[in-house]
């Protein structure tokens, strides 16, 4: 049997792996939430983030006098190892644990505060140099420490997502271009209307995604405004003259972009508004997707009993038993990827509404769905570029068939007819 340590809180004493960096307070939310065999070590952008907050706190509570500089320097280092993923095997606690983020929080402290004596010679467990609460959490509360985490975790993941909308966007803007006087038979409630030009159909999937881009950055630079300073409901309480404006020029330096505090600082520390509005921009953003994945589901159906007007690359088999088949798999699977998304939506949606009085106690879940959101809509779009845009085709015969097998050819003509 391996050796213990006993830590003791006010509910009593437990015993604990003597080489654990986590505590009392991490064993008891370890017994409390096994939920979704998750940790939140498995959220490395919210762990840095938590680690960054915690060395931000820590330097500001330096220069103020509040913290001493060894003390300082010793969270400061321990900070710098979370961040770097070396001690992710101590975060162990769940990422929907239902504490209101305090056993998240506290995981955190109690390792960053068992670094600190390590790194002064001291055993784990010995919290007399560094003590999680008095000295890592200084100037601190769970309410304003998690949901600035959360929003600056959330930044740092969805950096790339703009982009890579972007060249989604560039890749239709090609198909636009080389087909901008190729034909075809234009379809309302899926029956034929009127002749266009393929070159428009990739322009209108090309300028919906521009858009969603352009929206997507303006709303992801709004999670730059955070509570820190707050402490527990947006009062400040517990904190020092002059950490609010120390810490925020710390957490500027640390993060590399100006961060700034909640206008209203309690409306900062009740309200996740911001993190709702993005959420429902990814979801919009999956959902066009979604609709022009169908489109080239549609569009490449059969191909000899369906539309057939364009052909989609051959990325893998599509049957066991029918050969030569081949599915719309990358289309499909832009599809799913929205309807995981909308449900992170709704979750979200939920979440963000159901603050109570001077704080939202469902942090954890709001970051993890929407790092979930983003990944998954970065993953998706890159798969639908790389996979299916760059390299689909159009069938300029079938197209030709279909059109003049319509109607749509005389729709056009009637104007002329009518001599207007």
């Amino acid at each position: 049997m391996g050796q213990i340590r006993i830590e003791k809180d006010s509910l009593g004493q437990r015993e604990l792996p003597a080489e654990a960096l986590y505590g009392i307070n991490t064993l008891r939310a370890l017994e409390n939430f096994p939920l979704t065999g998750r940790t939140i070590a498995t959220l490395p952008e919210f762990v840095a983030a938590m680690a960054i907050v915690k060395e931000a706190a820590a330097r500001a509570n330096r220069d103020i006098g509040a913290l001493s500089a060894d003390r300082a320097e010793a969270i400061i280092k321990a900070c710098q190892e979370i961040r770097a993923g070396k001690h992710n095997a101590h975060l162990v606690v769940d990422v929907l644990e239902g504490s209101g983020g305090t056993s998240c929080n506290m995981n955190v402290n109690e390792v960053i505060a068992n670094l600190a004596a390590r790194l002064v010679g001291k055993p784990v467990g010995d919290y007399a140099f560094v003590h999680p609460n008095e000295h890592v959490n200084l100037g601190q509360s769970t309410n304003d420490v998690l949901p600035t985490a959360m929003k600056l975790a959330v930044f740092r993941v969805s950096g790339g997502t703009s982009l890579v909308l972007m060249q989604l966007a560039e890749g239709f803007a090609e198909k636009k271009n080389k087909h901008s006087e190729t034909l075809r038979l234009g379809r309302t409630c899926l029956q034929d209307a009127v002749p266009m030009l393929f070159g428009q159909t990739f322009g209108g999937y090309q300028a919906v995604i521009d858009r969603h881009a352009k929206h997507l950055e303006d709303l992801r630079r709004q999670l730059l405004v955070v509570p820190l300073g707050g402490t527990a409901v947006g009062t400040g309480l517990s904190s020092r003259s002059g950490y609010k404006e120390a810490v925020f020029r710390h957490l500027s330096a640390l993060v590399g972009e100006d961060v700034k505090p909640a206008v209203d600082a309690f409306d900062g520390m009740q309200n996740f508004d911001a993190c709702a509005r993005l959420s429902a921009e990814l979801r919009n953003s999956a959902n066009s997707l979604w609709k022009i994945a169908n489109d080239l589901i549609v569009l490449s159906s059969g191909p000899g009993g369906g539309v057939g007007e364009i052909v989609l690359p051959a990325v893998q088999a599509g049957s066991s038993i029918m050969p030569g088949k081949v599915n719309p798999v990358i289309p499909m699977a832009v599809c799913q990827t929205a309807f995981a998304i909308c449900g992170n939506d709704t979750a979200i949606a939920m979440a963000c509404q159901q603050g109570l009085l001077e704080i939202n106690h469902y942090d954890l879940l709001v970051c993890d769905r929407l790092i979930d959101s983003v990944t998954l809509l970065q993953r998706s779009a890159t798969i639908f570029l790389e996979r299916c845009v760059r390299s689909l085709t159009v069938n300029e015969e079938r197209c030709w068939h279909n059109l003049l097998a319509s109607s749509a050819m005389a729709t056009a003509l009637v104007p002329t007819f009518l001599g207007t």
